[in-house]
């Protein structure tokens, strides 16, 4: 599978996808539009070993919520990656039988090297 998990209107997602250089293939989820499932998310979290990893603890709600003075459960974050898309972390990137999680520099390009090795 090659699919990319993202937010249409967040520009670092945009930027990233840009930087890929991505064959045609690949399928685009707006988390927005087109709300993540619960088999989606549990197929992601098999992939990245936990919910925990696929969740954002930047997103605005997770303040205002208070729950960065909780300690969630695995069951708690997927609960609220599939309440509000703005818990989980993006772009959520696919490829074959690989997933690369979030934006930072060290992840994007691992993300750009696999692609390119594997097309």
């Amino acid at each position: 599978m090659k699919k990319i998990y993202f937010l249409k209107t967040c520009s670092t997602c945009a930027r990233i996808i840009k930087s890929l250089d991505l064959p045609s293939d690949v399928i685009f989820q707006d988390i927005k539009t087109e709300e993540i499932t619960v088999k989606q998310l549990e197929e992601l979290a098999e992939m990245a070993g936990s919910y925990e990893a696929l969740f954002s603890k930047r997103a605005k709600l997770y303040k205002e919520m208070g729950l960065k003075d909780q300690n969630l459960t695995d069951d708690e974050f997927k609960h609220y990656i599939l309440e509000h898309y703005t818990f989980l972390k993006r772009p959520v990137i696919v490829y074959n039988n690989a997933i690369f999680i979030g934006n930072s520099a060290k992840t994007v390009e691992a993300a750009k090297t696999f692609i390119h090795d594997n097309e």
